[in-house]
């Protein structure tokens, strides 16, 4: 159906006159009358009354519809002037300091090899983990810990030593270290109950407590500021990967490395699939950079890493997202 006739159609509806139908639209009167003319003939059914000038039963039937049809179109038109603007964007999730001093490096050398294409940064909380990619918001996110959902794939980037955040005048706070068993009963900051399983499992160091809810703190937290706080009023716990104590300095608050816990990772998390070939060579910036920050991610060293496979590509399927050292796991 011709969105000139509908629109011309609607002028003649609100205005009740065809002049000023047609001045509104900027057309001729003649014009106005073609379209309303060609309408009812399409239609079947006379749509107006022309003396004087007012919709018929059946225009008044027709009234919504038409109104539902241009309104329709102009979101359309409008939302593919949007993604055609957003053509030359990259959008850039970042859960708190994301993959430490490698995510600021991989956005500059992107930048650098692609000058004109707009980064777009967004920061994601703990219960953005996939949401923010599967909803496309962002096309590219540097989350912690690895997302296990078949829709997303992920290029582990740093593998990290994992601490506790804990109120500085905690009885804990004069140890240089400690051990799961010492941490387990904490009282934890809790998640809003639509955050990510995995990373709640990775705040709570749920499969060291065989799966039990840990100790609730009376404080919720969706960001890393929000743990801090909580920690430094004396009222919860929280934990990070061991870089998360370079980026947060916070008064009244401990980062204590946990020796026994497992190592984890952050990740560059993608939609499985894309083929954007900006959201192509984020990834490999990021893969071909990690190891030039791969010291000093906790006690002893990091774990070396080298290059990626995309199993989502290839159909396979890995269940535990850990590489071995000296290489970096694709995983959906």
């Amino acid at each position: 159906m011709d969105l000139r006739r509908l629109s011309s159609f609607l002028a003649v509806a609100e205005e009740g006159h065809f002049g000023r139908a047609a001045a509104r639209l900027f057309l001729s009167p003649p014009a106005v009358t073609a379209h309303i003319q060609q309408l009812e003939r399409e239609l079947g059914v006379p749509l107006f009354e022309r003396s004087p000038v007012c919709l018929t039963p059946a225009g008044h039937r027709f009234l919504g519809h038409a109104r539902s049809l241009v309104e329709a179109t102009n979101a359309a038109l409008e939302d593919l002037s949007a993604f055609a603007a957003d053509a030359n964007v990259l959008r850039v999730g970042v859960m708190g300091h994301g993959s430490a001093e490698l995510t600021p490096a991989v956005i500059a050398a992107f930048r650098h090899l692609r000058p004109h294409v707009e980064l777009r940064l967004e920061a994601l909380t703990f219960t953005q983990h996939t949401s923010a990619l599967l909803e496309h918001r962002v096309d590219v996110a540097f989350v912690r810990p690895a997302v296990t959902d078949d829709r997303i794939t992920v290029d582990v980037l740093t593998t990290e030593a994992r601490i506790v955040v804990i109120p500085a005048r905690s009885e804990l706070a004069a140890a240089g270290e400690l051990r799961l068993a010492d941490v387990l009963d904490l009282p934890f900051v809790a998640l809003p109950p639509h955050t990510p399983r995995p990373f709640t499992d990775y705040l709570y160091f749920t499969e060291a407590r065989g799966g039990e809810a840990p100790r609730p703190g009376p404080d919720s937290a969706v960001t890393p500021q929000e743990v801090l706080m909580s920690a430094a009023a004396g009222r919860g716990a929280g934990s990070a990967l061991h870089s998360f104590a370079r980026f947060y300095r916070w008064p009244g608050t401990l980062c204590v490395p946990v020796v026994d816990a497992p190592w984890d990772h952050s990740v560059l998390a993608t939609r499985t699939g894309d083929r954007n070939p900006d959201v192509t060579l984020f990834r490999r910036l990021a893969l071909a950079l990690a190891p030039r920050f791969a010291s000093g991610a906790g006690p002893g060293g990091a774990h070396p890493l080298g290059g990626q496979q995309d199993h989502g590509d290839q159909g396979e399927h890995h269940a535990d997202a850990r590489p071995a050292a000296g290489r970096t796991v694709g995983h959906r």
